[in-house]
């Protein structure tokens, strides 16, 4: 019988701890300490994949033998970053500035694999999600606000909860990147790395 390696999230997401989840894997999680600041000129998807392995790597340092899950969204609109808002006030201004407009996620994901015998030691892919927002009044933003409070995510907006009700449409080619974990791309790093998802 083949020993699953032991698999980590690099993260403290309560979203990407739920979407990990879903592949019926044992893991575990450690937050990364890491400046997730863009460096000056750096493109949205070289920051994301940067900052995706620079979690990755982190982790490494704390944790031998394993496979380490990173992962970084950047998202961008007029070409200018859009952060998380933190308060209430700057989550409605993203939210004014966004309706009717079409915002890209760039999901950057890292498979680092620490394990002695490793064939491939890094493989990352960044995934772009095109996000059109609805054009609706400041009092239903306000309203959503006050409901869902999300003011952790990027966007102002949890697309798996009541936050879908602002968008029009999404386009990717991972569904769940938009949340923060692209698991179609990280199921092919991880097969990639030698794990099995039946018959174990």
């Amino acid at each position: 019988m083949s020993i699953s390696p032991r698999l980590i999230l690099a993260s403290s997401s309560a979203y990407r701890k739920a979407l990990l989840t879903r592949l019926q894997l044992s893991f575990e999680t450690i937050s990364p300490d890491i400046d997730e600041r863009a460096l000056p000129g750096e493109t949205a998807i070289d920051t994301a994949l940067r900052l995706s392995q620079a979690k990755a790597e982190a982790v490494a340092r704390l944790a031998e033998d394993a496979l380490i899950i990173g992962s970084d969204q950047v998202a961008m609109l007029d070409g200018q970053p859009i952060g998380k808002p933190g308060t209430h006030a700057n989550a409605l201004a993203q939210l004014q500035s966004m309706r009717g407009r079409e915002v890209v996620f760039h999901t950057a994901l890292c498979l680092l694999d620490t394990r002695p015998e490793a064939k491939q030691r890094i493989q990352r892919q960044s995934i772009q999600t095109d996000v059109c927002f609805r054009y609706l009044s400041d009092a239903e933003l306000d309203a959503y606000l006050h409901i869902e409070q999300p003011y952790d995510c990027a966007g102002s907006a949890k697309n798996e909860a009541l936050g879908i009700t602002l968008l029009s449409s999404i386009r990717s080619d991972d569904p769940t990147a938009l949340t923060g974990l692209p698991l179609i791309a990280l199921v092919s790093m991880l097969r990639n790395a030698g794990v099995t998802f039946f018959g174990r």
